[in-house]
């Protein structure tokens, strides 16, 4: 059974950072590629950062620069460093992978809540 704990998120001011992050458990985070997603208010929700097998990130424009993908293979971990952060960024983050058997399956964390105060 696939489970994602994402922990790390809260409040901080602009240009501030946090750092999230997410322990899998039933996949391997070096095998399967690993993304975060955000959500905010009223919007849809939006992939932020993702980390492939082989390791190559990609991030939304909006974040380039500032966010950082990584994973840490030997505690099943990722994480999301994100620096100079603004209110725009306030979103619940979430974690996810998927697996592809025929259909993808998508799996995802309970999310955390980052606020970006002015």
């Amino acid at each position: 059974q696939v489970q994602l704990v994402e922990s790390g998120g809260g409040l901080v001011q602009t240009g501030g950072s946090l750092r999230l992050s997410c322990a899998a458990s039933g996949i391997i985070v070096s095998v399967n590629g690993m993304n975060w997603y955000r959500q905010a208010p009223g919007k849809q929700r939006e992939l932020v950062a993702s980390i492939t097998s082989r390791g190559s990130t990609n991030y939304v424009d909006s974040v380039k620069g500032r966010f950082t993908i990584s994973r840490d293979n030997a505690k099943n971990t990722v994480s999301l460093q994100m620096n100079s952060l603004k209110p725009e960024n306030t979103a619940v983050y979430y974690c996810n992978t998927y697996i592809i058997l025929g259909v993808r399956r998508d799996y995802w964390g309970q999310g955390t809540q980052v606020i970006v105060s002015s």
